[in-house]
């Protein structure tokens, strides 16, 4: 949360500044970029909401909490940078068909210089912290920033081509901007579309069912579930083990594998264990079956 908050203070700042420079200057380029750099700060306030939502505790309405609030924070930011593309896309075009002057080109490019500094401390910022905390939400919001820091030293080549007589080079670079943040728009959706699917690296899936025959007793694991609940992992799976156990050692054998579980594979805070039998669980399971 201390992240979310520097980090939104650190953009609105870098963009406020290039704001007054775009209301001096009139340089199309770096108001896409400013555009941008604002929805970037406005993508912290979803996440910090979710944030605060899944501290809850569970309930008997909510049992798994409300760590999916993360998910939904994804598609507010998805949203977000929809728009801003959209935005600064139309300021673009409009420059082409009503060309204007720009003005200031050195504090328009000393502007652009100030808005890839400003996203690239952003981005280490939430980039480190997302990775120690596991929150793919904010590694992949430090990694928008740092695309963003990029697409801010694109205004200064737009300077530069307007310095050198070609007084279109600053629509066109909006227009490369408005592309940049296209392709991120499309990384960033791709990325919720995943999580709002459930979907996880496989190497995690290995890894589990690697670490739950790991445990003595255990003689396979299959039928391996995992997915994410805000930043934590919980997994389902089932091990086979010795027919001759009993109910209570087979028990204590399914904790065994959930703390393994939890003390190995990053990330995990939870796993739901199901234990059979070696030989003859397929037969129990013909028997329970539908109908």
């Amino acid at each position: 949360m201390r992240t979310l908050v520097w980090s939104f203070l650190a953009l609105f700042v870098t963009a406020a500044a290039q704001l007054v420079v775009v209301l001096f200057t009139g340089s199309v380029a770096l108001l896409g970029d400013t555009i941008h750099n604002f929805a970037d700060a406005l993508t912290a306030v979803p996440v910090g909401i979710a944030f605060a939502l899944g501290r809850r505790a569970a309930s008997r309405r909510f049992t798994y909490g409300l760590g999916r609030a993360e998910d939904l924070a994804g598609v507010v930011v998805v949203l977000i940078i929809a728009g801003s593309a959209a935005l600064a896309g139309y300021e673009a075009v409009r420059r082409l068909i009503e060309p204007r002057p720009v003005t200031g080109l050195w504090v328009v490019a000393a502007a652009g210089v100030i808005g890839f500094l400003g996203n690239e401390l952003v981005a280490r910022w939430r980039i480190t912290v997302g990775r120690q905390i596991g929150s793919a939400a904010l590694v992949a919001d430090g990694l928008h920033a740092r695309t963003d820091g990029f697409t801010s030293l694109a205004v200064v080549l737009g300077a530069l081509g307007v310095a050198l007589g070609f007084p279109m080079a600053d629509p066109i670079i909006g227009l490369v901007i408005t592309a940049a943040i296209l392709l991120v728009l499309r990384d960033a959706a791709k990325e919720v579309f995943r999580r709002l699917m459930d979907a996880v690296d496989p190497a995690t899936v290995d890894l589990v069912e690697q670490t739950a025959r790991s445990v003595d007793g255990v003689r396979a694991a299959r039928d391996v579930r995992v997915r994410w609940i805000g930043h934590s992992l919980r997994a389902e799976l089932a091990v086979a083990v010795d027919p001759a156990l009993t109910v209570t050692a087979a028990h204590h054998l399914a904790h065994q594998v959930e703390h393994r579980l939890t003390q190995r594979v990053p990330r995990m805070t939870a796993a739901v264990v199901h234990t059979e039998p070696a030989l003859g669980a397929e037969g129990a399971h013909e028997l329970v079956g539908p109908g």
